[in-house]
């Protein structure tokens, strides 16, 4: 079924049906875990055609993995508590993400989207005073495509400890933080030790620098350079999710590629809008943002820009419609 809502916002109302489905929950994580398997394999074989194929095909299925851990904390993979659980824990391996830290930052997230310096995930970018050499790092690695930026925003969103534990004073919840990061390091420790890290260096490596330049690239897309609100220590008010649809950017995909491999998170003003909804039948919703564009033309324009005029300011500021 294809809600018709034509040109006008979807209502709660109009989205009321869809709800997480057990099946399509299963089909993206038996999918995905067989896909990465596959990678694997062929990353392990001899020669540098199967080597090749299964890094580029790892960059793809660590990229879902990504977005498999976003559904699940929404808790819209699947219906019941448990197995969103079970899901989230397992893609955030794969996503180099902790669950908890994800959890509660990503909620906090769609709280405060459209106070840049509330926000959690936007507050670096938030207006302040520069040193030359940040400014310059910025525009080095944003023009050579060196991936800085998704992992800046692993460390300092979901793996830096102090700064967690002053957004989230309640110790039930930095209990589960640290938990969550200790056992996810852990794992990663044994894994390397297990294997050697020259084994797990040629099994993830390409792929883990080709998913790292896509997530940059999808992250930064979603809200940066598009222009928010500052408090600047001011006492704020949430925007209600209906209203943030103004502070983010969708990219347009191919269908097959949206909910194939994006899981719907590339509709990401719908997403806002309707956080409830499964990323997969978002789809099913017949509305276009305002600031959706062809993930196409938003890559070409914004890499045309210095990334410290993309990052650093909005289009109003630089008066750059990216």
């Amino acid at each position: 079924m294809e809600i018709a809502s034509g040109p006008a916002r979807p209502r709660a109302a109009d989205v009321a049906s869809l709800r997480p489905l057990d099946r399509a929950g299963w089909t993206y994580l038996i999918g995905c875990s067989g896909a990465t398997a596959l990678a694997l394999v062929l990353s392990s074989a001899p020669g540098v055609v199967p080597w090749v194929s299964g890094q580029v095909l790892l960059s793809l299925c660590l990229l879902q993995w990504f977005v498999l851990l976003h559904e699940a904390g929404h808790r819209t993979l699947f219906r019941s508590r448990g197995l969103n659980a079970l899901a989230g824990h397992v893609a955030s391996f794969w996503a180099g993400i902790p669950f908890a830290s994800w959890r509660h930052v990503h909620q906090r997230h769609h709280v405060w989207t459209g106070w840049q310096d509330v926000d959690a995930p936007t507050a670096a970018l938030a207006p302040r005073r520069r040193s030359r050499v940040e400014r310059v790092a910025v525009n080095v690695c944003w023009r050579l495509w060196i991936p800085v930026f998704s992992v800046a925003y692993r460390i300092q969103n979901y793996w830096h400890l102090p700064r967690l534990f002053g957004l989230f004073r309640q110790r039930s919840r930095r209990r589960e933080i640290l938990a969550g990061a200790s056992v996810l390091a852990a794992s990663y420790a044994a894994a390397i030790a297990l294997a050697g890290p020259e084994a797990v260096l040629r099994l993830v490596g390409l792929g883990l620098l080709l998913n790292l330049v896509q997530e940059d690239l999808l992250l930064l897309s979603q809200h940066t350079h598009v222009p928010m609100h500052v408090a600047a220590g001011r006492k704020v008010k949430p925007f209600v999710p209906e209203d943030q649809e103004v502070f983010t950017r969708s990219l347009a995909f191919p269908t097959w590629f949206s909910v194939g491999v994006l899981v719907g998170v590339d509709a990401h003003e719908l997403h806002h809008m309707h956080p409830r909804v499964p990323g997969y039948l978002l789809h099913r919703v017949a509305y276009r943002g305002p600031n959706e564009v062809a993930w196409w033309r938003w890559v070409l324009a914004a890499r045309r820009i210095p990334g410290e005029v993309f990052l650093f300011q909005n289009r109003d500021q630089s008066g750059l419609d990216v």
